[in-house]
């Protein structure tokens, strides 16, 4: 369950809105398919409008009002199974919608909660009619009074368009920094990437008097920055509210930084530095604005867990999308560096259809880069995560066929 939303909040609004919408409890393996379609005109209209949520186990009152707080019985919260509703679902959008289905309990109560996003691309359009609830060619949007329906005022299409020229625009914008700024470095850069280079050097000669990697470890340096280097361009106590704002709780930033790390964290001469506990790990982010983080991990019977992978990268890209956002480096370029060590002949586990199917690294170390602006990273990190984890796995010798799912499981994982 997603650590990122105050589901009691949600539920007990008791209020439905252009982002909310209540249903009672009901069982969706029994529903017609006229009971599943108004499921997707809400989806529909939502993800056309602002997103939203779909909240299942609140009836209505007497007077009509979402206040009978039931939730559901095992069987129906089961009913709600993610993939038959979102095929289901996405058989009436194109283009598809982004959304999952939440299972959360409150005060002992399961709810289903459809979660869902605004459009990224184009709008969303239904392609197919159904009963009375979807028709052929309509663009569905949700209105203030919680209503669900078709576009059909100038300034309601006006809207529509006006965002999906603003996400094209966006897309363009982060296509031609990638290619203005991706394996292309001035002098100037060359210098900063000098200095970012001795702190990285002094990090880890530090982190190396506190730890040793042993033959059963291997090691994942990773390392941000931006493209112009500026010493204590930051104060430490800059930084130490960067930090705490982007270690805001997620499931999946638990295997790259744990929000508790912030109370122990210290301040040197130069930087803002976290050593854990219990782990070999530490992570120091510069007055500089650099961010330099390095971990020793206990390989297990020689093998690397492909899901250790997904949840290190995709923790490790929302987190510098955050802190660079909030150190306000938005529309600069980011210079990110991953590099897994002591990776020879280990296997990558986890991945392969067959039990006896092994992936091995035949190289000591991998290094994959990235760079991109904080404002590329927040728009889709699980995009820039997938660029990371990719050729991470291509060294390991993995199929290309075998990433078909990596980008929606990991959109899955971080939403």
């Amino acid at each position: 369950m997603s650590a990122e939303y105050d589901w009691k909040s949600i539920i007990y609004r008791g209020v439905e809105s252009d982002e909310l919408d209540y249903k009672a409890a009901l069982d969706w393996s029994k529903l017609n398919r006229g009971g599943r379609a108004k499921f997707a005109r809400h989806c529909l209209a939502m993800a056309n409008t602002k997103g939203g949520f779909v909240v299942v186990g609140v009836g209505e009152d007497d007077a009509g009002q979402p206040t009978l707080f039931t939730g559901l019985t095992e069987a129906q919260l089961k009913s709600f199974d993610p993939t038959n509703v979102g095929n289901f679902v996405n058989r009436f959008a194109d283009p598809q919608i982004d959304f999952t289905i939440e299972r959360p309990e409150v005060d002992g109560k399961r709810y289903a909660v459809f979660v869902i996003r605004r459009f990224q691309g184009l709008p969303h359009v239904c392609p197919f009619g159904c009963e009375h609830e979807l028709l052929q060619g309509v663009f569905y949007i949700r209105t203030a009074d919680a209503s669900s329906r078709p576009a059909y005022r100038s300034s309601e299409i006006h809207a529509l368009i006006q965002r999906a020229l603003r996400n094209q625009r966006e897309l363009l914008g982060r296509m031609i920094r990638g290619i203005l700024y991706e394996g292309h470095m001035t002098p100037a850069a060359e210098q900063a990437q000098s200095h970012f280079n001795e702190e990285i050097n002094h990090s880890a000669q530090f982190f190396g008097k506190r730890f040793k990697m042993l033959p059963e470890f291997f090691g994942v340096d990773f390392s941000a920055a931006p493209s112009e280097y500026i010493g204590g361009k930051f104060s430490l106590s800059e930084l130490r509210r960067s930090a705490e704002t982007a270690s805001t709780p997620h499931h999946y930033q638990q295997q790259f930084i744990e929000a508790e790390e912030l109370e122990t964290a210290y301040s040197t001469n130069v930087s803002l530095r976290a050593v854990h506990k219990d782990a070999q790990k530490q992570w120091q982010l510069f007055q500089s604005g650099l961010f330099h983080f390095i971990s020793y991990y206990p390989l297990e019977n020689k093998n690397i867990s492909y899901q250790f992978i997904i949840q290190f990268f995709a923790g490790a890209i929302t987190f510098i999308a955050d802190l660079y956002s909030e150190l306000g480096y938005a529309e600069e370029p980011i210079q990110i560096k991953a590099t897994l060590k002591q990776v020879e002949n280990t296997a990558l586990s986890g991945l392969g259809r067959k039990s006896k199917e092994v992936f091995i690294c035949r190289i000591p170390e991998i290094t994959v880069t990235l760079s991109r602006a904080a404002a590329d990273l927040a728009s889709d990190p699980a995009a820039h995560a997938a660029q990371l984890i990719k050729p991470v796995c291509e060294r390991f010798n993995v199929p290309d066929g075998r990433f078909q799912k990596l980008l929606p499981n990991l959109r899955k994982f971080i939403n």
